[in-house]
């Protein structure tokens, strides 16, 4: 048995919560490591925060200033001098289908650094990706790590019913961040795929704090629902709004951007129910792709709603962002808008999807320059098509 099917077994069998103590082990056996260390990303996306500090870990380290920072943000192996012993720092991304989840760090006694080990600890990384998203149902650990401050209750129910933020498959790849990351209320995002079709939604509902939460919960949960019944994403809007308005009766609404893309095609439908916006980057162009305005879910009784259909062509990058976004102001009163979406997204153009949501927030925070912010939300699509076959 080699060394690496040694290691994924005695991974896939440690209790959900020994994960990292079960990794150091095996490394410390199999490569002579002499430390090893698992670092998350805080839902702010700020710092890479340690699992556990057995090994002197320290506290968190930024995520823009360190190189478990840079190894997290380029995606790539990093490495540094660690000592005067020739020992040798690796930082290997942690990444479960383009979700960034932070930093596995190992430290190799001089000479230790060959290739084959280096493969082999890349794919360590990757195995512990996979095994925490599925411990993550068993125990509280990988969650409670992910934490600068307290989430607000409202926040917590958001954080749960969201998908991973980001996801990346051979036609497309999707980021996606929320701020304010510890308390935001309404704003949600959700998506889900198939062999034929990528279906994304963004909501917000009314209101603010466990109301505007619960009302985004109900709404997001019906859309599902529906989704999952095979229905198309007009009848999903009815049956969700539908579900609103029986609970509300048209006294708290959901503002809904759904889009349903065909895989092999390119062809969007899309579904504009209220505030949320759709902004494209072809080229060195951007704009919004203007959608016939549709009334929010649950507003009145037994509301229809109409698809409208555009085209993707590869190279497309979609921007939705929430009207926490466009409607944001300076402290001058000077709306965000056109003109600062417009210079976001050119600034941005370089990075990769699951990048630019927070690049984007980050931003729009220095413009508003307020310590209490709305809830803002972007979601960023690369459109690359379908790869040709042969």
């Amino acid at each position: 048995m080699n060394t690496r099917t040694e290691i994924e077994r005695a991974v896939r069998a440690a209790a959900p919560h020994a994960l990292v103590e079960t990794v150091r082990d095996a490394l410390a056996a199999a490569y002579d490591a002499r430390s090893v260390e698992l670092r998350l990303a805080d839902y702010g996306m700020t710092v890479l925060k340690p699992v556990t500090s057995s090994d002197g870990a320290g506290g968190p380290l930024s995520m823009h200033n360190s190189p478990q920072g840079r190894a997290f943000g380029s995606q790539r192996p990093q490495e540094e001098p660690a000592g005067r012993d020739g020992a040798v720092d690796h930082h290997f991304p942690v990444t479960v289908r383009g979700e960034r989840l932070g930093i596995l760090t190992v430290r190799l006694p001089a000479g230790g650094s060959t290739r084959q080990t280096i493969d082999d600890l890349a794919h360590v990384a990757d195995l512990l990706g996979h095994e925490i998203v599925v411990a993550e149902r068993d125990t509280d650990i990988y969650q409670a790590v992910r934490r600068i401050a307290r989430l607000t209750l409202a926040a917590e129910m958001q954080w749960q019913l969201l998908p991973a933020r980001a996801f990346t498959a051979a036609e497309y790849a999707i980021g996606a961040q929320l701020e304010p990351a510890y308390a935001i209320h309404g704003d949600n995002f959700d998506w889900a795929a198939d062999g034929d079709q990528l279906t994304i939604a963004v909501t917000n509902g009314m209101g603010e704090g466990i109301q505007a939460s619960l009302l985004t919960n109900l709404a997001v949960n019906a859309l599902r629902n529906a989704r999952r019944a095979g229905i198309d994403i007009a009848d999903q809007a009815s049956l969700a709004d539908q579900a609103l308005y029986d609970q509300h009766r048209g006294a708290s609404h959901v503002s809904t951007l759904l889009l349903r893309f065909d895989l092999a095609t390119g062809r969007v439908g899309a579904v504009d129910a209220g505030s949320p916006q759709l902004w494209r980057l072809r080229g060195r162009t951007v704009a919004r792709i203007d959608l016939d305005a549709q009334l929010p879910l649950g507003m009145f009784e037994e509301s229809r709603y109409t698809i409208q259909e555009f085209q993707v062509i590869p190279g497309d990058r979609l921007l939705l962002v929430s009207d926490g976004v466009y409607d944001a102001a300076s402290p001058l009163g000077e709306i965000y808008g056109e003109r600062g979406l417009a210079r976001a997204v050119l600034a941005t153009q370089l990075l990769p999807a699951a990048s630019v949501p927070g690049a984007v927030l980050r931003e729009l925070a220095d413009y508003r320059q307020a310590e209490t912010l709305d809830d803002a939300l972007v979601v960023c699509l690369d459109w690359f098509g379908r790869p040709q076959e042969g």
